[in-house]
């Protein structure tokens, strides 16, 4: 069965697979398949709500542009993309910089030209574990998206054990953001991970151990999590209770959900917006049709019932047993870090 990732990892195109490998893998959460131009309505001048961004004081909307998948169609489709939400007030823009090889934020540059900055609350991640990676990456990533200021600079693939004391000890990411921070690049900081939410736990409790809080963190939210290594059961409490942002990512398990037959794409992206606490749903969207559903489902927006929840949760169960189908959490597919160690300490790419 032609899978959506393996869909889209043909169509980014043999040059990009060489560069970026398996790393293409670890974004995803779009519908499986396409979707026509119109399937879904979106009122002329609707606009997706907007949440708390945990004690930032700024609002994002309820779901996220993800971006990945900007790395899909063509270039000029992919700027489409995203100034068609940022038309609909889909405000938060996730990206990263080992995305496609750079060309997601660069395209993401070029579609915030013309007053489109404005309107966005840009997020980016990077991967380096040292302070002197970490500024280069942070530097190349603004270059391409052509800022001078990001929202939110992630941490990102925090998947390993000895993650948290590598980013907080002397000479490393931490050191490099927090200086990017005092010096105006970037106003927040945050992290992110898909492997295991006791590495999550750990990471915050190192931050807290240095004085440190996050703003943010990111996290696999979706109908399999629930019941398997679940970060919602797990992280989420915590996150909210030291005032972290929750980023909620994966919510059709990077599509493999909706190959398992476990629950519909809307389904999906229902039951992750209506988690409570989770600021941000990031789904990844490479055409009209998939933004328009993204952007219908949030416009008109009303949070799952505890009784449809509880339903959904019990026909999702067994699906969610063993982890099969979370293939981020328990196998090496989507961590693009582990692919490609050298980016943890060089930004080349």
């Amino acid at each position: 069965m032609l899978t959506r990732r393996r869909f889209l990892q043909a169509a980014v195109g043999s040059a990009l697979v060489a560069t970026t490998t398996s790393a293409q893998q670890q974004a995803g959460g779009a519908p499986a398949g396409k979707l026509p131009e119109g399937a879904y309505k979106v009122p002329a001048g609707a606009q997706v709500p907007r949440r708390e961004l945990g004690r930032t004081g700024e609002r994002v909307s309820i779901v996220g542009l993800g971006g990945y998948h900007l790395g899909i169609p063509s270039e000029q489709e992919s700027i489409h993309l995203v100034r068609l939400a940022l038309d609909h007030g889909m405000n938060f823009l996730d990206n990263c910089w080992d995305y496609n090889g750079g060309e997601s934020e660069r395209r993401m540059g070029k579609a915030l030209r013309d007053g489109y900055r404005q309107k966005a609350f840009l997020m980016t991640k990077l991967d380096g574990r040292t302070a002197a990676s970490a500024r280069e990456q942070l530097e190349q990533s603004m270059r391409r998206l052509g800022v001078d200021v990001v929202d939110l600079v992630q941490i990102h693939e925090v998947i390993r054990p000895d993650d948290p004391e590598r980013c907080f000890a002397p000479g490393g990411t931490i050191e490099a953001l927090v200086a990017a921070r005092k010096a105006g690049k970037l106003r927040f900081i945050g992290f992110t991970g898909h492997k295991d939410p006791d590495i999550h736990l750990l990471m915050l409790e190192v931050a807290r151990q240095h004085g440190f809080r996050f703003d943010s963190v990111q996290m696999p939210i979706n109908v399999l999590d629930a019941h398997y290594r679940s970060f919602e059961g797990n992280v989420l409490p915590v996150a909210l209770r030291d005032g972290t942002a929750v980023l909620g990512m994966k919510p059709m398990g990077a599509g493999l959900i909706l190959e398992s037959g476990a629950a519909k794409a809307e389904e999906c992206l229902r039951y992750a917006m209506s988690v409570p606490g989770v600021a941000v749903t990031i789904t990844g969207c490479d055409s009209v049709g998939i933004l328009e559903q993204a952007l219908s489902m949030a416009v008109d927006f009303h949070p799952m019932s505890d009784a449809d929840r509880d339903r959904l949760l019990a026909r999702t169960a067994a699906a969610a047993r063993d982890g099969s189908w979370e293939k981020f959490k328990t196998t090496h597919q989507f961590d693009g870090t582990v692919q490609n160690g050298r980016w943890l300490t060089s930004a080349q790419i």
